[in-house]
């Protein structure tokens, strides 16, 4: 069913308040995705490769006229402990914060996780150096 039939048949935010049990297929990586195993109501993004789609302006409204491809760009830790994923449109820039799955792609999830570790703003081979001008003694132990 496409967006537009959904955006006819249900009245707007039904899906904030209603299990999404919608299978579809990734315009991403082709996956066929269903809600089994997801461990919530509202699969948003696929577990293979995380990528989502802007369909929401507000969380369950189906508003968005975007509809580009959403990528994976940071993770964040909620208070709860609970990790969320940051997905950037890639037609209109657009951010959202998305909650992970339970079968999510554990390895992409660390990889996304550990990316500012893996290319910092400044070279590694300075940092004694850079921790001395700010006043550290700049020695790695």
């Amino acid at each position: 069913m496409n967006r537009e039939n959904k955006r006819k048949q249900f009245q707007n935010g039904y899906y904030k308040n209603h299990r999404c049990d919608d299978t579809f297929t990734c315009k991403h990586c082709g996956r066929v995705v269903v809600p089994i195993g997801a461990g919530t109501q509202h699969r948003n993004h696929c577990p293979n490769c995380l990528v989502s789609l802007h369909l929401d302006d507000e969380p369950g409204d189906r508003a968005a006229d975007c509809g580009g491809q959403m990528e994976p760009i940071a993770v964040w830790v909620r208070k709860s402990g609970e990790w969320a994923l940051i997905h950037r449109c890639r037609l209109c820039g657009r951010l959202t914060s998305n909650r992970i799955a339970a079968d999510d792609n554990p390895m992409l999830l660390m990889s996304i996780a550990m990316r500012p570790l893996c290319a910092p703003p400044f070279p590694l081979e300075r940092i004694e150096e850079m921790t001395a001008l700010m006043g550290g003694e700049g020695r790695m132990r």
